[in-house]
């Protein structure tokens, strides 16, 4: 099958076609026709090499963990049938969505509404999962709470938005002063304008506190979340795992996440949008083939929403 891969760390330039033998599905798994895929920040950071001390080694390797398309292998038994359209976020650590065919774990996979289209439901996992595990599982968001959002605007943070609010919370969005209007729109409260005002010096108190952007840290924003509160950020580095480790005992903790593939959490999200309570901005589209310009987008960074490649499938 026709992949994108790489075979070194690198700069976007490392990233090009080749041909590599389609995945072989194993037992609790579906195989996937791939029609669409995104690009997140882990993306750029594992093809730098970044995060090599985490993830070492192995190539090629193929990048991408969110898939939209159609079922084309699947067990008897499974939940599934050929044929089916679906969204799945990819359990394997390598990724693996940016080729004609993925194969990913049964529970790592949902069906999509008929009118959810393959470009909005490939940028939905990844991102959406984040955010939906960060502020429900790890800040144990609560109806009423007093929510932040760093990085409001970007990938991840448009879905943190939208899920506190849909969970009952007092939403602040935080990003850059041209971000205003489309944070307020996503269901935002209020706004903070990181340019002018640091939140972490202001007299007003958050339950959680969520970096989807991973600018702040936890030490500089405890002094402005209440007693309980929790601090979440998705920055996996060693920093960050002590900060998690350092900071389990004390009143106001900090985590650092990593998403974990979930079908439960992925058909959270397609209620939620069914519901008309979460909405996919995509930021722009790419073909598959143009892989590296796609990189260089998100590395760039994202004013709003997420970064989209779509296959020509006949």
């Amino acid at each position: 099958m026709h992949a994108i891969v790489y075979d070194d760390y690198g700069d976007p330039s490392v990233l090009h076609q080749e041909e590599i033998p389609e995945p072989q599905r194993l037992p609790g798994q579906i195989l996937i026709e791939v029609h669409a895929t995104s690009v997140n920040p882990i993306d750029y950071r594992l093809r730098s090499g970044e995060m090599k001390g985490l993830l070492p080694g192995g190539f090629p390797r193929v990048p991408g963990y969110d898939v939209a398309g159609v079922v084309a292998d699947c067990a008897d038994d499974a939940p599934f049938r050929v044929g089916d359209r679906v969204m799945a976020f990819l359990d394997s650590a390598r990724g693996g969505a940016c080729a004609e065919y993925a194969a990913c774990a049964v529970d790592a996979a949902a069906k999509l509404p008929d009118d959810l289209s393959f470009e909005k439901a490939a940028a939905m996992p990844l991102a959406g999962t984040t955010a939906l595990q960060s502020l429900r599982d790890h800040g144990k968001m609560q109806p009423g709470n007093r929510v932040l959002v760093n990085g409001a605007s970007g990938g991840v943070g448009m879905f943190a938005v939208q899920i506190a609010k849909a969970y009952g919370c007092f939403c602040t969005a935080v990003a850059s002063r041209d971000n205003r209007d489309f944070c307020l729109s996503l269901g935002a409260d209020e706004f903070i304008d990181y340019e002018q005002v640091d939140f972490t010096e202001s007299s007003k108190r958050w339950d959680v506190i969520f970096d989807a952007a991973g600018k702040s840290g936890y030490w500089d924003a405890k002094d402005v979340m209440n007693p309980g509160g929790h601090y979440v950020s998705t920055e996996p580095d060693v920093k960050g795992m002590l900060t998690t480790v350092l900071t389990w005992p004390l009143s106001k903790s900090g985590t650092v996440m990593l998403a974990q593939p979930r079908s439960d959490d992925l058909k959270e999200l397609i209620r939620l949008r069914q519901a008309g309570k979460l909405r996919v901005t995509i930021d722009s589209r790419f073909e598959l083939t143009q892989c590296a310009e796609a990189h260089r987008r998100v590395e760039s960074g994202v004013d709003r929403g997420k970064v989209v490649m779509t296959r020509g499938v006949a």
